[in-house]
């Protein structure tokens, strides 16, 4: 079973049939329920773990040419990094309800102008502090909302050894 999720600006899809189970409906399954919380893009089942995925190209021919409009998409502002933080919590409720309860990675693939290797290093370090990491040590209970969190770029995704195998590919 093809299972290929289209990014928002429909030049990138993302290759999920070596999923056991994935998804790119949970904005449409939170609106349909009338609930106020964000959703990540991605979704991503494995015979590991689970994958919650935020995807952001900024480098896309269509965002590109808003950003000649608009301000540029800047991933380390306050009010974006708070946004793909809160997606995290939120998109755990649906895992959650699912029965789902394998390890959790959160993984945040962005692009954009000016990113790089150091950029996505301290994007990193920075979403780590906002995300339960902390909260799950203290508490020495042994049970944990997330095992690992990364910021990557398409490459970096597409070569790595666990997510290479839902690459990302060039649609248009």
């Amino acid at each position: 079973m093809k299972k290929i999720f289209t990014d928002e600006n429909e030049e990138y899809g993302l290759d999920c049939s070596q999923a056991i189970w994935a998804s790119d409906q949970l904005h449409q399954i939170y609106h349909d329920a009338k609930v106020q919380l964000s959703d990540a893009d991605f979704m991503i089942e494995n015979s590991e773990n689970v994958v919650i995925m935020e995807y952001k190209n900024a480098n896309t021919e269509k965002a590109v040419e808003l950003s000649y409009k608009t301000k540029p998409f800047n991933p380390m502002e306050d009010k974006k990094v708070g946004s793909v933080i809160r997606k995290f919590y939120d998109s755990y409720h649906y895992l959650y309800l699912l029965g789902k309860r394998k390890p959790v990675h959160y993984i945040y693939v962005v692009e954009a102008p000016g990113s790089d290797s150091t950029m996505r290093k301290r994007l990193r370090g920075r979403m780590k502090t906002l995300l339960p990491f902390s909260l799950q040590e203290s508490l020495d209970t042994g049970i944990k909302m997330i095992d690992k969190v990364d910021v990557m770029s398409i490459a970096e995704w597409n070569n790595d050894d666990i997510y290479g195998k839902y690459p990302f590919v060039k649609l248009k």
